[in-house]
């Protein structure tokens, strides 16, 4: 009876923790309250192609909007609405998904690069993650990590670790280096062009943090990966590694086979196309959903899987991943709240104000914690540029600043924060394909957030220090 009884404590505490359904509908209600208390007012904006911009020094104080029960309410559907593109995207790729695990193709893909790499667990994991790093750095990965997590998934049960470490390998692969974004267009590439800077510029100095922070993520991993290994206990996720929506898949085929070749083969070739497309054509969230259906029916095709049974395995896996699209419009659902209520505009104005009177260095510091704390509100990396690059840009300029600073500022505080943000629809979705709660997922990943903000700050140090320029 004595043994039993830990474990019972353990399920009656794992039963206690709030679901990330339940932190998100918090984080609402808190939200939706401070729309009375915080001033509403706006900037005037601009429209640059479909981007509108703020006006510098053009803030208004504007009558209170707070919200309503009916708004708060309201908002939900509004937020489901909103972030219709990327749930139709998770639910496509659950389905397209179900079709490959039913054809065993990437599973004993993975299985046969074990073989061939003779088990050397650490050297295909930091393969993987830097592989992905690469592709975060020019961005090709911010929406698309969402469509590898289930790959990661595999790779982590086929070396018996857990959900966590699944996740961790690709998407704090891709992050770690999206959050710098050297030759990204979304993030770096915007902020810059905002802020009257050669577009790309400064990318040396980019490259080298870019490589700090990979090098503390993979070391992070790995020394996670090891202390599961010698001691499954020790998983974030305690004796369950794997939830049972994410355990029940098919089994690994003990052969590669011919066809399970043409099928990865096919598969990459659609992949590559969409990188293409990204780059040279503006390809999006809708273009990715489409390229999924593509995917699934050509798998069908190779695999000779009939209609009707083709039906049968998308719809389950789109169901499998109804959780996982649900929770990204009650992330967006917040935003939406704060949006409507104009209180947005006051905190980027209340911040300018702040930071005006510091010096050089610590007004650096003050636009960096700034932008970590705005992106757990506006996780969108343009939408936040829209918003308070026309503000510190010239903010930097009477502080005495570069400009450059104020976008690595704004850069690393969009960036690094985006692996912790419960309003990020795609850091939400990747956790919930992996099963995993948000709040063991902070665990886990909370130790690393403090090394990318130590880097990012001594970063940002040295470039107030060399003032570095647009070159």
């Amino acid at each position: 009876m004595k043994k039993i009884e830990p474990d019972t404590q353990a399920l009656k505490k794992k039963k206690s923790l709030p679901d990330s359904y339940v932190i998100l509908f918090a984080m609402l209600v808190v939200a939706s309250i401070s729309t009375w208390f915080i001033p509403a007012g706006s900037f005037e904006r601009t429209t640059e192609g479909s981007v509108a911009m703020v006006v510098p020094d053009s803030y208004v104080s504007l009558p209170s909007t707070p919200t309503t029960l009916y708004d708060f309410f309201l908002s939900i559907q509004s937020g489901l609405t909103d972030s219709a593109g990327i749930i139709f995207l998770v639910l496509t790729i659950g389905g397209a998904f179900a079709i490959l695990d039913y054809t065993g193709a990437i599973q004993a893909g993975i299985m046969q690069l074990i073989k061939k790499t003779r088990d050397r667990k650490y050297a295909l994991i930091v393969v993987v993650s830097i592989a992905f790093s690469a592709a975060g750095f020019i961005g090709a990965l911010q929406t698309a990590v969402i469509a590898f997590i289930p790959i990661g998934i595999i790779i982590a049960k086929a070396f018996k670790l857990d959900a966590i470490a699944g996740v961790a390998i690709i998407y704090l692969g891709a992050y770690a280096g999206y959050t710098i974004g050297g030759l990204d267009p979304i993030t770096t590439g915007f902020g810059q062009e905002i802020a009257g800077l050669p577009v790309f510029s400064g990318l040396w100095f980019r490259f080298l943090v870019y490589l700090c922070i990979l090098a503390s993520t993979v070391l992070y991993l790995c020394h996670y990966i090891s202390k599961i290994s010698k001691d499954p206990s020790r998983s974030v996720l305690g004796a369950i590694p794997f939830p049972a929506e994410v355990e029940n898949t098919n089994t690994i085929p003990d052969e590669f086979n011919s066809k399970h070749k043409v099928v990865l083969g096919y598969f990459t070739t659609c992949m590559v196309g969409y990188i293409v497309g990204v780059f040279n054509l503006g390809w999006g969230l809708n273009e990715m959903a489409a390229l999924f259906l593509v995917i699934s029916l050509g798998t069908a095709v190779i695999d000779k899987i009939s209609a009707n049974q083709y039906v049968t395995l998308f719809v389950k896996g789109a169901q499998g991943m109804l959780y996982a699209a649900l929770i990204v419009g009650l992330a967006r659902a917040i935003v939406v709240v704060l949006s409507d209520a104009n209180v947005l505009d006051t905190i980027v104005n209340s911040m300018a104000i702040l930071l005006q009177p510091l010096s050089s260095i610590f007004a650096a510091w003050g636009m960096y914690a700034f932008n970590l704390a705005f992106n757990l509100i506006i996780s969108s990396a343009s939408g936040q540029a829209a918003i308070v690059m026309p503000v510190m840009a010239p903010l930097a300029d009477t502080i005495g600043l570069t400009r450059q600073v104020a976008v690595l500022a704004y850069n690393f505080g969009d960036g690094f924060t985006n692996i912790i943000t419960p309003t990020s629809g795609i850091l939400m979705a990747s956790i919930a394909i992996g099963g995993v709660p948000w709040v063991k997922w902070l665990k886990f990943v909370f130790p690393l957030l403090l090394i990318w903000m130590a880097i990012g700050a001594i970063a940002l140090g040295i470039a107030v220090a060399i003032n570095l320029g647009p070159f």
